[in-house]
């Protein structure tokens, strides 16, 4: 008895897990630039005294969906979609470079370039800065240009450059403040082939029918474990009277 309530209580516990994982898909299903994230059940050696041959079942991220979201047109001058494999560098919270997807850029008061969260934008010598202009516009290599406040279009000059990265995906996870990094707390060389689309948004590349597929088969699973669980203690409570009427 004591096994097979192990055995489900794992399998429930794994379960809710994997389930986590759907959820977090689901709930960004409309997030700029989301990939979706990969999850799978593993078998794991069970260590231990005992024999070697026992394994348990674990739920296990196995990294993101890499697939390009739909690319939906804005027609907003900051909006940037990167086209491809690559990523937008921006600065973290701590200071350090990490790298996004999400193009939908914003100009806070003080004129600096950053991403929906705050983070400042990197080019190819630091945060980016705009001065007052009266239009911006970004080119293919992420190249930005704008009109001086008060100038005419003439005047147009470039006053920075995105900086675009396409590192090697197995060397990058994401952390707890949504951006991705690399493992070895490096930065991720300029690659000039990775290209924007100005006045675009890459749409989240979730699939919220097959999400929503995984969340019913998931509940399922976990309602036969429970039930798994109670079948053991009926036949715990059904033991312990024999017991006592012998």
């Amino acid at each position: 008895m004591d096994r097979s309530v192990y055995i489900a209580m794992t399998g429930a516990t794994q379960t809710m897990r994997a389930q986590d994982a759907v959820s977090h898909n689901l709930a960004n299903a409309s997030t700029v630039g989301f990939k979706s994230e990969l999850s799978a059940f593993q078998s794991v050696p069970v260590l231990g005294p005992g024999a070697n041959t026992r394994i348990n079942a674990v739920a296990e991220g196995i990294g993101q969906d890499e697939t390009q979201g739909s690319i939906q047109h804005t027609g907003r001058s900051l909006d940037v979609a990167v086209n491809g494999p690559g990523w937008i560098a921006v600065q973290a919270a701590d200071g350090s470079e990490a790298y996004t997807r999400a193009g939908n850029l914003q100009l806070d008061a003080d004129g600096n370039l950053t991403d929906s969260r705050g983070n400042p934008v990197m080019g190819t010598g630091g945060p980016i800065t705009i001065p007052q202009s009266s239009s911006i516009s970004i080119g293919k290599d992420g190249t930005i240009s704008s009109v001086p406040m008060g100038q005419g279009p003439d005047t147009i000059a470039a006053v920075g450059q995105i900086k675009l990265v396409n590192p090697d995906t197995t060397q990058m996870s994401e952390g707890a403040d949504g951006l991705m990094h690399m493992n070895d707390g490096s930065t991720a060389d300029t690659d000039d082939t990775v290209t924007v689309t100005s006045g675009a948004l890459e749409a989240s590349n979730v699939n919220p029918s097959s999400e929503l597929v995984k969340m019913i088969s998931l509940s399922r699973q976990y309602e036969m474990q429970v039930r798994s669980i109670k079948t053991a203690e009926d036949d715990a409570d059904d033991s312990s009277k024999l017991l006592q009427t012998s």
